[in-house]
């Protein structure tokens, strides 16, 4: 749509200029090719060097046609395109780039009319226009940076947050370790029940070595308190609070699976479930129903919540898939070497579905 307005101002330009064929016209209408060119985004071509082309092209421009201004056009189309690539630039270029090139491309917005036998009417059209569009895209980078920081601070809180969860499951095993050390020590115990017990401390070790290995990569410095670590039966009794105040939630737990999970990918379970129950909520008022399944498949814990909500495939990533809830909670997946995926099912409504390692490879 912007390549056809520009080269409809630039031929129409063209019709005008044809009707006076001299060397400031041809000037205007070769400037205003040129710029209109370089404010279409091509994909091959990034945004600075189209921009730095199309500010020296009609600089240049305005200088050698100082003194000699043409009367009927003066390059409407490329003051318009030399808009364009204004707010690209103040929106996605670097900030010093942005800081120098912005001003050189607004500034010669302003001065293209000055090339007409009567600059005043479109001089300060284009003054307001430049103002209004430098300020609106400079707001809109500032909300796009603040949200930037936003979904960093989510994601640290998330890492801070899962570092003290698998702090308090190591500690916790341990302590088991230690404890039934201590007992077979002090204790007179067959060799069954040493083999036994022998066995209870090498599953715990285990497990707290696991844990550890994903504190590694997500331990943060941080006092704050956190809630105790949930797990499958905390799932169960949000599977139950959903049903009684919205529609029913239908909750499969794979048989066997609580006794056996380890208390991190519990946790973590917990955790998708209570995020997605949440979006459901606020997101999706007409479902009628949520399925919630947990088992494993492959070595991996899978982790699924779905609901039958008609308006959730009518709506944007940003509004139901985009917020910090899932941001945080995708890095906590990502953490802890699993994927999630969330987005709206081919049935019509929405699924979230993480899957997470259960063993270290």
């Amino acid at each position: 749509m912007l390549a056809a307005v520009l080269v409809a101002l630039v031929t129409y330009e063209g019709v005008a200029l044809a009707r006076q064929p001299t060397r400031p016209h041809a000037i205007v209408w070769s400037a205003g090719i040129v710029v209109c060119v370089c404010a279409v985004p091509w994909t091959r071509i990034p945004l600075v060097p189209r921009a730095w082309t199309a500010a020296v092209v009609s600089w240049t421009a305005t200088a050698l046609l100082f003194t000699g201004r043409p009367e009927i056009v003066w390059g409407m189309g490329e003051a318009i395109a030399l808009l364009v690539l204004l707010s690209s630039v103040l929106l996605y270029a670097p900030a010093r780039t942005a800081a120098v090139l912005g001003p050189v491309l607004g500034l010669g917005c302003v001065a293209a009319p000055v090339r007409d036998a009567q600059p005043g009417r479109f001089t300060l059209l284009f003054t307001v226009l430049a103002v209004v569009v430098s300020a609106y895209s400079l707001l809109l980078r500032a909300q796009s940076g603040q949200r930037v920081r936003d979904l960093e601070a989510v994601r640290t809180a998330e890492r801070i947050e899962l570092a003290r969860e698998l702090h308090d499951l190591v500690a916790h095993h341990v302590t088991g370790i230690v404890v039934q050390a201590q007992a077979a020590r002090f204790t007179a115990v067959s060799g069954e029940r040493a083999a036994e017990s022998f066995a209870r401390i090498e599953e715990a070790g285990g497990e707290a070595l696991g844990a550890m290995r994903r504190l590694v990569r997500v331990l943060r410095e941080g006092d704050a308190e956190t809630e105790p670590v949930a797990g499958l039966a905390q799932v169960r009794e949000l599977a139950a609070r959903f049903s009684r105040a919205g529609p029913p939630a239908v909750l499969y737990i794979e048989t066997g699976l609580e006794e056996h999970l380890p208390g991190d990918a519990a946790a973590l379970a917990h955790r998708v479930v209570r995020e997605s129950l949440t979006n459901v909520r606020k997101h999706a008022a007409d479902a009628t129903a949520v399925r919630i399944g947990i088992r494993t498949t492959g070595g991996r814990l899978e982790v699924r919540v779905s609901d039958d909500g008609a308006s959730a495939a009518t709506l944007a990533e940003q509004a139901r898939g985009g917020g910090f809830g899932l941001a945080g909670l995708t890095e906590r997946v990502t953490a802890m070497g699993g994927d999630l995926a969330a987005g709206p099912t081919p049935e019509g409504g929405w699924q979230v579905t993480a899957v997470l390692p259960l063993e270290e490879e």
